[in-house]
């Protein structure tokens, strides 16, 4: 069903549409040191993208009906049958709880009570898509790790990772930055008279920036991911999009991600990034056309 939204043009998409349009949008974002339109890794293609967006929409269309923990592994296995390569498990378990939220209900109001509602049987299905999507970098944990039995409290398991992981800091902290950092970057950028992608690839850099990503973090150690931080604050610094210096260094951080294999490349920012757009659609902060 479609959702609330402050136009009437949002209020045309449903749920399922805003989680496709959103992952799509994101995707083919040209962000530094990810796969889009222009850019595949070896192993990844920017069609895989496309698919995998498709193949979650109905599920997070139930999503309100079926619960959390439901909606992550019916994506994930709609995925997976198309997709050969883990494109969006970060992404669809930032989006199964937003999507959860009952169209009548306002996100800000409606996702405490998700995931306050959180079952272990949510856990058990989690983890279950977590082992079927098979995420690189994971490594193991002293306590709750995937491999193993799940907890009775996926927020438990959540906070226990969050300090290293910042989809599961989401859940630790109410969906902290992406209700309140990433959506609002968006629409400001895009209030800044940029376009959608520009409003994009800036908000990655601001999250890149102040928030060194986890997925780099894991595969790469901490130094890495502060060394990307600090190329995408050098971005910035150098002025907008559009501007010489910006662009010059913009492809100077692409180049820099794109390097040892692409295994720098930020992945848990663009989840960041799919939800945020997940959250302006529903929402109606943002207008058509979406370029």
């Amino acid at each position: 069903m479609p959702v609330p939204n402050s136009s009437a043009a949002g209020a045309t998409l449903s749920v399922g549409a805003c989680a496709t349009l959103a992952c799509l949008l994101e995707a083919t974002a040209p962000k530094p040191g990810n796969v889009h339109r222009g850019a595949d890794f070896a192993d990844m293609t920017f069609t895989d993208f496309v698919v995998s967006a498709a193949a979650i929409g109905p599920a997070m269309e139930r999503a309100a009906e079926r619960g959390v923990g439901a909606t992550v592994l019916e994506a994930i296995r709609a995925t997976r049958r198309l997709v050969s390569v883990n494109t969006n498990l970060g992404t669809v378990l930032l989006l199964a709880p937003l999507a959860a939220v009952p169209g009548s209900q306002r996100l800000d109001d409606g996702l405490p009570q998700v995931l306050a509602r959180l079952t272990a049987r949510d856990a058990e299905d989690v983890y279950a898509a977590i082992r079927l999507a098979q995420p690189g970098g994971l490594g193991t944990a002293a306590e709750m790790d995937v491999a193993g039995t799940a907890p009775q409290s996926l927020l438990e398991a959540m906070g226990a990772a969050a300090d290293r992981d910042m989809v599961a800091r989401q859940y630790a902290e109410g969906f902290r930055h992406v209700l309140q950092t990433v959506a609002p970057w968006i629409v400001e950028g895009c209030a800044a008279g940029w376009p959608l992608t520009h409003a994009v690839i800036h908000t990655q850099l601001r999250m890149l920036a102040a928030y060194p990503d986890s997925l780099i973090a894991r595969k790469c150690g901490s130094q890495t991911a502060e060394r990307a931080a600090s190329i995408a604050h050098r971005v910035l610094q150098a002025g907008s999009p559009g501007d010489d210096a910006y662009v010059h260094e913009l492809g100077e951080l692409d180049f820099w991600l794109r390097s040892d294999g692409n295994r720098r490349n930020p992945g848990t920012t663009a989840d960041l990034i799919a939800a945020g757009l997940f959250v302006v659609l529903r929402e109606g902060r943002i207008q058509p056309p979406y370029r």
